[in-house]
């Protein structure tokens, strides 16, 4: 049983500020060892009720945030950025299931830790004019592999939206967000028995897990917070405007959509 494990940290049960999981803040150092020592407690958690192989995908920031030396030894970890399936990166047929480790709502959730997708620049993006986090997008794409999403973990919102989004799967919220900067926050061993009995469920059941498949041609549509960002991803081919903040696109596939979704994004970087 192979498992590929997309890590994010806001979703993370302890974090609720951004100098949790900025670098080069004081608090940082801190969090990325309590992610590390999480994303242990899935691992863990996954040998022991029938993996046999586990891959680790850093999905937050820069993506060079878990600790290899304070990793599970039995886990392969993807590492840094930029990666062409960036928050998926490693994702193909051979994997059985995908985890969501970490994660958060999307943009614009109410009692949602640090809610935004992908980036803070992107006001909202739908699939096929449906509302869509992190998970939504990411999950598709793990369905374009035949890989079904079966454990998402993070604040009780973050398993409102992906409900919303995918097909059935175990969600363990490990925190409960008041807002976007407060939560009720537990122990760790509490944490880590509930993502235990998580993983347990998931993998018990693992074949009534059902990919996440879009429909195709999948229409693509993406609002920035700025029309200067909009106009920089005007650059792909293709690309049309709906208003000024708005872009659409029409793909013939999930996974050139996904592609041009992250181009979009790169592109309003360059512009405030």
């Amino acid at each position: 049983m192979k498992i590929f494990i997309s890590v994010d940290m806001e979703g993370i049960s302890s974090v609720v500020s951004t100098s949790h999981v900025e670098p080069d803040t004081k608090e940082y150092e801190r969090f990325r060892r309590l992610m590390t020592k999480e994303v242990n407690a899935v691992v863990e958690a996954a040998y022991e009720f029938g993996a046999t192989e586990v891959v680790v995908n850093d999905s937050h920031n820069n993506m060079d945030n878990i600790l290899i030396e304070e990793l599970h030894p039995r886990a392969v970890l993807i590492s840094g950025s930029p990666k062409p399936w960036s928050m998926m990166q490693g994702i193909d047929e051979s994997f059985d299931a995908a985890f969501f480790v970490g994660y958060h709502a999307r943009a614009g959730s109410t009692e949602a830790i640090m809610d935004h997708t992908y980036t803070g620049r992107v006001l909202y993006a739908k699939v096929n004019n449906k509302l869509m986090s992190e998970a939504g997008l990411n999950a598709r794409l793990a369905g374009s592999f035949g890989v079904p999403v079966v454990l998402i973990t993070g604040d009780q919102t973050t398993i409102e939206c992906a409900r919303q989004e995918l097909n059935d799967f175990v969600g363990v919220a490990v925190k409960e967000a008041y807002g976007r900067y407060s939560a009720k926050i537990y122990p760790f061993e509490v944490v880590k028995e509930l993502l235990r009995k998580g993983v347990k469920e998931a993998l018990e059941n693992i074949k009534r897990f059902k990919p996440t498949v879009e429909q195709e041609p999948i229409e693509l549509e993406i609002a920035f917070i700025r029309s200067a960002m909009a106009e920089m991803a005007l650059l792909i081919p293709g690309i049309l405007r709906k208003d000024a903040r708005t872009l659409l696109y029409k793909a013939g596939s999930y996974t050139e959509a996904y592609r041009v979704f992250r181009a979009c994004a790169a592109l309003s970087a360059n512009v405030s």
